[in-house]
């Protein structure tokens, strides 16, 4: 396709490329930004919590405290709860993973809010854990199944027999109900079972 001249500007297929590509160029850097900004905020709360973080025993591995990147970066309490940001990337959501699903346990803008339930939740996880350690909490009992006594296979007969006696009663009364229903019919076909 021939280039053609409009006005004092000359458009070249090549030159249509390179502004796609700029354009191209642009968005993804707005998305890398994004991250970006995402990992610093996120990195602030850090910041916010170094004081406790340093406070948790070296031997306590219960919890994970990584900054983790990706398409939504996330900072990591432990193996079910984490920070991540909201959808306006403003906002901290601390949240947890259940059985039954995420559960939001706090959202705020304000870095200092999450960073108290962030430290609650880890000291609610340690005292949990030294509990358990020392025996003061006692599991939930299931209570053992009832005991059940066997059926006396002895005193009413086998299954089988039972079953046989039932299926040829239901033969005998359904074949005396079709009999009745039929009954002009079978008189018109011939059938006289008075006689």
């Amino acid at each position: 396709m021939p280039a053609t001249e409009t006005g004092s500007s000359m458009r070249k297929l090549s030159d249509v490329i390179r502004i796609v590509k700029n354009d191209h160029a642009d968005r993804d850097d707005v998305v890398v930004e994004l991250r970006e900004t995402q990992a610093m905020r996120l990195e602030l709360l850090v910041q916010e919590l170094q004081p406790l973080l340093d406070d948790i025993p070296a031997e306590d591995d219960q919890f994970d405290l990584a900054l983790s990147s990706g398409l939504q970066p996330r900072f990591w309490i432990d193996a079910t709860a984490h920070v991540t940001m909201g959808r306006d990337k403003r906002t901290y959501r601390f949240m947890k993973d259940t059985r039954l699903g995420r559960v939001v346990l706090s959202e705020s803008g304000d870095v200092t809010v999450v960073a108290d339930h962030v430290a609650r939740y880890i000291g609610e996880r340690i005292v949990e854990k030294q509990r358990m350690m020392e025996g003061d909490v006692t599991p939930v009992r299931h209570g053992a199944p009832a005991e059940t006594s066997e059926p006396e296979k002895g005193a009413r007969g086998s299954g089988f027999l039972e079953g046989l006696m039932i299926f040829l009663l239901g033969a005998l009364a359904g074949g005396g109900m079709l009999i009745a229903l039929l009954w002009d019919r079978l008189a018109a076909l011939g059938f006289d079972f008075w006689n």
